[in-house]
């Protein structure tokens, strides 16, 4: 439990959260540079999706209120194909207005998404069929690839905006000093003696660790994190690097508690939920979800300062043996 410190500046958690955005935001921005091509961006996503909106709006009230036109267009015979031509304009009609009126657009683009894979069906058909422009439909269909390859990625990528951050902020109070509640969480191997759900921390170097924690059906996961802030006695850090299950930052603060009642602990903690928002509920329906965790684990903790160990309660309304929590505090 050694290392150097760095200089702190004040606020430090905002800051944290501030400085990890914009240097992921410089990286990819230089990485889009040199590859000769512009960063992706949501405020941009969200620019085509309108642009794509306004695509079935005017191409949904074309196939409306002149179908055989369009029909003769695309190269297929108009009657024979004015009905479904009227029914593909009605919904490309609804998929635009809902584009451009409603929230959560993605998932409106990826509606889009079905629509151009029924339409390369229909044009699939409609190639073998008899009195049909084969030349046109050929071309029809590589300009609705076209389109339906955009929508795709439009959809990627505002799916990947929706899901967002969460962000989950613990407290706690331990009779013990800052200095002696430092120590112990600064020694990252001290840590799986109150976290449930890690196995290991093997320390790399005074700023980097690779972690090994337990996953859903009996696997394990692993990733190194790195040490951002350093402030002793009062703070620590922390940042995933590389690949990991689920992309994490957050920071742990040691504050002396008035009246000489030891130290109040606040864990702050970002992270990407996998599968969005619906796979966040499911994982708190479980009791994976990170914010029952870190609630969890600080429990631990305050028992393993106090008391040297983990005193467990096998009280019914829990599925099996967990921390004990006090009715009140008596600090």
């Amino acid at each position: 439990m050694t290392g150097a410190t760095q200089e702190m500046t004040p606020d430090v958690a905002p800051e944290v959260e501030r400085r990890r955005r914009a240097e992921d935001a410089t990286e990819t921005r230089d990485r889009g540079m040199s590859n000769g091509s512009r960063p992706s961006a949501s405020g941009e996503s969200e620019r085509i999706a309108r642009g794509l909106g306004w695509f079935s709006v005017g191409l949904g009230l074309a196939q409306i209120v002149a179908p055989r036109t369009v029909a003769r267009v695309i190269g297929v015979r108009d009657d024979r194909h004015r009905g479904i031509m009227v029914a593909l304009g009605v919904r490309e009609l609804a998929s635009g207005l809902a584009i451009l009126t409603q929230p959560r657009t993605a998932g409106w683009i990826w509606t889009r998404v079905g629509g151009d894979v029924i339409d390369l069906a229909l044009l699939g058909s409609a190639f073998s069929s008899d009195g049909s422009k084969r030349g046109r439909i050929a071309a029809a269909t590589a300009a609705v690839a076209g389109v339906t390859l955009l929508d795709v990625l439009t959809g990627q990528e505002l799916t990947r905006h929706d899901r967002g951050s969460a962000e989950v902020t613990k407290a706690i109070t331990v009779r013990r000093t800052p200095e002696e509640v430092y120590g112990f969480w600064r020694d990252f191997r001290n840590l799986p003696r109150f976290m449930e759900h890690l196995e290991s921390v093997q320390v790399l170097s005074d700023r980097r660790s690779r972690w090994k924690a337990k996953a859903p059906a009996g696997r394990t996961v692993e990733w190194e994190a790195e040490i951002i802030e350093d402030r002793p006695n009062e703070l620590i850090a922390w940042r995933v690097v590389g690949d990991a299950a689920v992309t994490h930052c957050g920071s742990v603060r040691f504050t002396r508690a008035p009246g000489g009642r030891g130290t109040e602990i606040q864990v702050e903690l970002s992270y990407d939920p996998p599968g969005g928002a619906i796979g966040a509920v499911i994982a708190k329906i479980f009791g994976e979800e990170p914010g029952q965790q870190v609630d969890s684990d600080l429990r631990r903790f305050k028992q393993v300062m106090e008391t040297g160990e983990v005193v467990h309660s096998d009280a019914s309304v829990h599925p099996g043996p967990h921390p004990a929590r006090p009715s009140a505090d008596p600090l």
